[in-house]
């Protein structure tokens, strides 16, 4: 009996959606309005949607913000955006940022919002100034150049230590899948007992009875999807 390929199952939609209701809401930087913007870190929360932790930044011009929080952020600590000082946490242009210093969630356009090492631990480091662009070197040990107005978040994205503890069992993996609605490995029925599956009870990885549907006497819902054979029993 066939099956969909996964590209026809994504078709559906429902089972593959991001569950984008479940998250923190949208992480962007501020919408400039004056540069050297000084800002307040009021919280610090968890998103199922991301694996970094998120701070919640509130600016003197009364935005509310949520961005990637870095290593050693704290409730009520100040940063700014398109400052000057490379302070924790702050947002500077690239062509601000001294050469050495670790940053993360890096625009790749300027005005397009954070796209590079978003994720939890995640950082890059500043090489080398050009006359119109900046060397950032990835943790992938590659070396890109951008534009000198691209902003950054000094820092290092936090939760580094996220794949340190180990899942050790398969529930705690279907949960984390199942959050963001990723697929989720599932046991062959011919795998299981026979009192937890009707194709259980062999060893052979084959299944010990027919699996074919009856066209006669069965109700509407068994014989749905793929068709079942044309005849079976006996008199096939």
């Amino acid at each position: 009996m066939g099956k969909r390929i996964i590209q026809q199952r994504r078709g559906k939609g429902a089972r593959y959606l991001s569950p984008s209701h479940r998250f923190a809401g949208a992480v962007s930087y501020p919408v400039k309005t004056k540069e050297n913007l000084k800002g307040e870190v009021i919280d610090i929360i968890n998103s199922v949607g991301h694996s970094t932790p998120l701070m919640v930044v509130k600016y003197e011009d009364n935005q509310t913000t949520i961005l990637p929080a870095p290593i050693g952020i704290r409730v009520g600590q100040q940063i700014s955006y398109l400052g000057s000082k490379p302070e924790l946490g702050s947002a500077l242009q690239l062509k601000n940022i001294p050469l050495g210093s670790s940053v993360y969630n890096i625009e790749v356009k300027p005005g397009e919002n954070g796209k590079l090492l978003r994720a939890s631990g995640a950082s890059a480091i500043v090489l080398a100034k050009e006359k119109d662009k900046v060397v950032v070197k990835l943790p992938s040990k590659k070396q890109v150049k951008l534009n000198l107005n691209c902003i950054a978040t000094i820092g290092v994205a936090a939760g580094s230590g996220r794949k340190t503890k180990p899942l050790t069992k398969a529930g705690n993996a279907y949960h984390k899948k199942k959050a963001k609605n990723k697929l989720v490995s599932k046991v062959k029925g011919v795998a299981m007992n026979a009192v937890d599956h009707p194709h259980g009870k062999t060893h052979r990885r084959h299944r010990r009875k027919s699996t074919t549907v009856r066209t006669v006497g069965k109700s509407p819902g068994q014989k749905v999807g793929l068709l079942a054979a044309r005849k079976s029993g006996r008199g096939k």
